[in-house]
């Protein structure tokens, strides 16, 4: 079995993924590093999601990367333009030189006496067993199951004679044109799906247990790509991000502290976009804005297809599937041709990966997150993830960044290891994800916590983790730098 050691692994070659391999090549420029993917092909999310009409539901000007601008004209991009920016920023940066495709990382375990990340890797598609090692390890697997979403047990889902997809798998080519469409799901996927499939099927149809709030955004930012005729592409980038972080910080702040005026103005937009045509409890959600992402709606694609007759919004509880469509529990039956499950993912963290301490597994639901980044008793290790209230690639660039400053602070005080730690016992735990999404609370029992107080605390406040993560100290009373008595012991000799 071959070997091989490295400075830095990083597992995952999505948006995150090659973001931090970017920031790791600015700011550790002599460090050893290489990509692990376990895919044929990078881009993560963006390349693995193909289903009709697959976009961001954020501005690209805060999910692109904060050294890499976005000058396409569209401020809400498609799938294939994400992975194409993705694509871009990897060979520009000479990174796409780094990622190891078909290697998929089976398990981690920290050797505290090497003060080294010891990994398993199945490489190929005969799935080669191969040994790696590494200093430092960064995890940027996202947070859900790549092989399979999320789908409920449907009473009678084997007696459906149509076809029955769930969009994360969704089969290339399906031709859904002239066929009655049943979309299952309120969230961002469904309010994605239901436009798009409308230009070719011949009705759509979906299907809600419970709404959820939406927003038309125009998917054009008229300002900026008016600035670019006199500007240069930076400097419009920089004031467009700016704009929108303080925007999206103060709409979420206010929808916090005022939820009843947010959900007055968010019914009052959609009685606008819709008028007397959708009877307005189809977007009245029983919950408080932010309790659950709001899903955006560029240029109010989904609002024109239910204003034209294309689209139908049923809010109701499924009783079983019946042979062609499926009956609800008020007795009224759907039919359709295709059934598709947007039913949410399925979260899982480290991608899957097997993660041990000294061969003894690390049961990440018993940590704590510390400053969102790293986890309690777990040595050099990042965790790379975004916000749930804003741009994922906004907390993903700080993080990357405030790892490699770690790195490089090792390297100052000629230690080997960097561990959060809470000896006192006096960080009291709460929930990680303060969001009740399906998605979150189904997977709550797998999740760390977070604590009560800074720098356990997970802010989602982009501007106040600019100050913390870019700009503030390293060392406090959580951290403890070390370097194995072994190998102490060996320098010495």
């Amino acid at each position: 079995m071959s070997f091989e050691h490295l400075d830095v692994l990083i597992i995952g070659a999505g948006l995150s993924g090659v973001g931090a391999a970017c920031h790791l090549k600015r700011l550790c420029p002599s460090r050893r590093f290489a990509i692990l993917e376990g895919r044929e092909a990078m881009g993560g999310t963006w390349d693995l999601f193909r289903y009709p009409g697959i976009r961001s539901d954020s501005d690209m000007y805060t999910l692109g990367y904060n050294f890499k601008p976005w000058s396409d004209p569209q401020a809400i991009a498609d799938g294939p333009s994400i992975r194409r920016y993705i694509q871009e920023t990897a060979a520009e940066h000479g990174v796409d030189r780094l990622i190891r495709y078909r290697h998929r990382v089976i398990e981690a375990n920290w050797c505290s006496a090497s003060a080294t990340w010891q990994l398993l890797v199945q490489r190929g598609e005969e799935g080669e067993l191969l040994r790696m090692s590494c200093q430092f390890l960064m995890m940027c697997t996202g947070y859900y199951r790549y092989e399979a979403g999320y789908t409920p047990e449907f009473a009678g889902r084997e007696d459906y004679q149509g076809v029955f997809i769930h969009p994360q798998l969704w089969p290339e080519g399906f031709d859904y044109s002239g066929k009655r469409v049943l979309v299952i799901g309120s969230g961002a996927t469904a309010v994605t799906l239901v436009p798009a499939l409308a230009e070719r099927a011949a009705q759509v149809t979906m299907l809600q247990r419970s709404p959820s709030y939406v927003i038309n955004l125009p998917q054009r930012d008229g300002l900026s790509n008016a600035l670019r005729r006199v500007l240069p592409e930076t400097w419009v980038y920089r004031l467009a991000r700016g704009r929108n972080v303080t925007l999206q910080l103060a709409f979420y702040k206010l929808a916090k502290r005022f939820p009843s005026l947010v959900r007055r103005i968010l019914l009052g937009l959609v009685r606008r976009q819709l008028g007397d045509r959708v009877d307005l409890r189809h977007f009245s959600p029983r919950y408080k804005p932010w309790d659950q992402r709001v899903c955006a709606v560029p240029d109010g694609d989904l609002f024109r297809v239910l204003r034209q007759g294309k689209a139908q919004v049923v809010t109701a509880e499924i009783e079983s599937f019946t042979t062609q469509g499926v009956r609800l529990k008020g007795g009224e039956e759907l039919a359709a041709d295709v059934i598709v499950s947007a039913t949410g993912l399925q979260l899982q963290l480290f991608g899957g990966i097997a993660v041990q301490v000294d061969g003894v597994p690390f049961e990440a639901p018993k940590s704590m997150g510390y400053r969102g980044i790293m986890l309690r008793d777990l040595p050099n290790l990042a965790v790379v993830m975004g916000y749930t209230n804003a741009s994922w690639t906004l907390k993903a660039d700080l993080s990357s960044e405030y790892f490699c400053r770690l790195i490089n602070h090792l390297d100052t005080i000629g230690m080997r290891q960097v561990t959060p730690r809470d000896s006192t016992g006096s960080v009291h735990p709460e929930p990680f994800l303060d969001l009740q999404s399906g998605y979150i609370e189904r997977a709550s029992h797998l999740l760390p916590a977070q604590g009560d107080r800074v720098p356990w605390k997970l802010h989602q406040n982009y501007l106040l983790d600019l100050a913390l993560l870019r700009y503030g100290k390293l060392e406090d009373d959580y951290l403890e730098f070390s370097t194995p008595r072994e190998e102490a012991q060996a320098e010495l000799a």
